[in-house]
């Protein structure tokens, strides 16, 4: 199991949080699996943006983006160096720590 820690975000995880996921997982489906209800307004179908993280440690371990992911980043509110659509960012056996960005691109968000 590979262990994530969520930094704190004041509407999803206001205290940050420490999750486990089997390797092979998305960062995303980690976060919901776990009660994150980070966006994700395309269903996790690569294309938004809204599901965009910061990998603070462990980035490397992600794998390559492909070009599609860099184009939609470029989209993303926030962009770092080591930004990923949390959908597309599969976790492998090395712990990793993300930050939510404060905000996204989506501008009627469900459920809120």
């Amino acid at each position: 199991m590979t262990t994530i820690t969520i930094l704190p975000h004041a509407e999803y995880c206001p205290d940050g949080a420490t999750i486990t996921a089997p390797a092979g997982t998305s960062i995303c489906e980690a976060l919901l699996d776990n009660k994150i209800n980070i966006e994700h307004a395309c269903d996790m179908s690569r294309a938004c943006t809204t599901c965009h993280v910061i990998v603070r440690e462990g980035f490397a371990s992600l794998g390559e983006t492909d070009e599609e992911e860099d184009d939609l980043l470029d989209r993303a509110w926030g962009l770092e160096p080591n930004s990923r659509l949390s959908c597309q960012a599969i976790l492998a056996q090395t712990d990793v720590t993300v930050e939510i960005p404060k905000y996204s691109i989506n501008h009627a968000k469900e459920n809120h």
